[in-house]
């Protein structure tokens, strides 16, 4: 009866955690940014864990309302030069957070290094800020995103893919090409016209200035 009871509060607690409502005052970005393209790499399996992350349950762009209008401005600007966005991620739940952290934990799983973090030993992900237990971007406002031709959709020459864990990815970089770095130099300028700061370590990350949640972690799944 005891384990009955037991496996019972188990299931309503992962249904209630499964159940989490999207609060007011996020949206799909994709309803606020005319054109906006999706490759929601943690919805999927070609990111550095190599599967779906928990908590990703559909390959949706979900943001704070302030940083899609945000969003917005930087892609019409960019449509003025021909080219667009591609977004990568967006809000995160924190028990995808969780779960990198227990991936990273994991050393006997090296199986996307090649691609992902082939110059740092797994075990210093951590340490070196690679991994972290939480993120800025389940605060809804902090999104992940590259450069495309406007008009075939093809990615620009960023110097680095997305979410390589290596000092190529730091937006000073000099070893990238010219093009790279100025391709690294547009996508921060517009960004940073309409409102959004960039991270020093990641040419592809930026965070709404004076976001709504400056202090609220959420879990409420992407769906």
């Amino acid at each position: 009866m005891r384990a009955l009871l037991l496996s019972f509060v188990v299931a309503l607690a992962a249904c209630a955690h499964a159940e989490t409502p999207r609060p007011e005052g996020f949206v799909d970005a994709a309803a606020v940014v005319p054109g906006l393209r999706l490759e929601m790499r943690y919805a999927g399996a070609h990111n550095f864990v190599g599967r779906r992350i928990d908590g990703y349950e559909a390959p949706v762009c979900i943001l704070t309302r302030e940083a899609a209008d945000a969003l917005a401005g930087a892609q019409a600007e960019l449509a003025s030069l021909g080219l667009g966005l591609k977004v990568y991620d967006c809000y995160r739940p924190q028990r995808a957070v969780a779960d990198f952290a227990r991936w990273a934990a994991d050393l006997s799983d090296q199986s996307t290094k090649a691609e992902f973090y082939p110059n740092v030993d797994k075990s210093r992900l951590f340490e070196l800020g690679y991994i972290a237990e939480r993120s800025g971007h389940s605060r809804g406002s902090t999104l992940d995103l590259t450069l495309v031709n406007l008009a075939t959709g093809a990615e620009l020459d960023m110097g680095s893919p997305f979410d390589l864990f290596d000092a190529r990815s730091w937006p000073s970089d000099e070893t990238v090409s010219p093009t790279a770095r100025a391709n690294r130099m547009t996508l921060a300028r517009v960004m940073q016209q309409h409102g959004f700061r960039p991270l020093r370590e990641e040419w592809w990350h930026f965070t709404l200035v004076g976001e709504p949640y400056p202090q609220t972690y959420f879990d409420f799944p992407v769906r």
